[in-house]
């Protein structure tokens, strides 16, 4: 999300497969009309949203080495459509980047590899209507090369976060997304 030349947030749209689609809805169409509105889903929206904080909300933006602090999110909801779930929400950026800053980058993993996450096919992402002109977000592997990765995968069984502990040894799996516009 950009506003004012800023890189301000993220939306982000999960998309939760069948089996635990199947077992969160499970009592929670009330009035048994084989449909999930989100009034129906609120409580349970609450709970991810709740139980996603200790997380960081899978989400991680640094320029560079440095990490970007993120507020906590708001405008969230559930959705359920075609048999499964898709947790949306606004994940704001506590201080939003200039978008000409070099060197931003962002991706959504579990830091202990527990949890897969699969960007979506097409378009898995877009910039909003406020991004600068000359702005563009290119998806890539981790800037970990494959001798980091081999020895990810040398220590799996022993310390999951192997290497910088603030990555964990997701990061190794994740797709980066690199934000870049022209310097103004």
């Amino acid at each position: 999300m950009y506003d004012a030349g800023k890189v301000a947030g993220f939306k982000h749209r999960w998309t939760f497969d069948d089996m635990y689609t199947a077992m969160a809805v499970q009592g929670l169409d009330k009035n048994g009309d084989n449909v999930y509105s989100r009034d129906e889903l609120a409580e349970l929206a609450q709970v991810n949203i709740d139980g996603l904080k200790d997380f960081d909300f899978f989400t991680y933006a640094r320029i560079k080495e440095t990490p970007v602090k993120l507020a906590p999110p708001k405008d969230y909801w559930l959705e359920h459509k075609d048999g499964v779930l898709s947790l949306n929400f606004t994940l704001p950026i506590a201080e939003p980047v200039p978008a000409d800053t070099q060197g931003f980058e962002f991706a959504v993993y579990d830091q202990t590899f527990f949890i897969a996450f699969d960007l979506a096919k097409e378009n898995p992402i877009r910039l909003s209507e406020g991004a600068p002109a000359g702005c563009s977000a290119v998806v890539g592997n981790a800037d970990k090369d494959l001798a980091d990765l081999q020895k990810l995968n040398d220590a799996f069984g022993g310390q999951m976060t192997a290497g910088n502990a603030n990555e964990g040894a997701g990061l190794g799996y994740a797709s980066t997304v690199h934000l870049s516009c022209a310097k103004t």
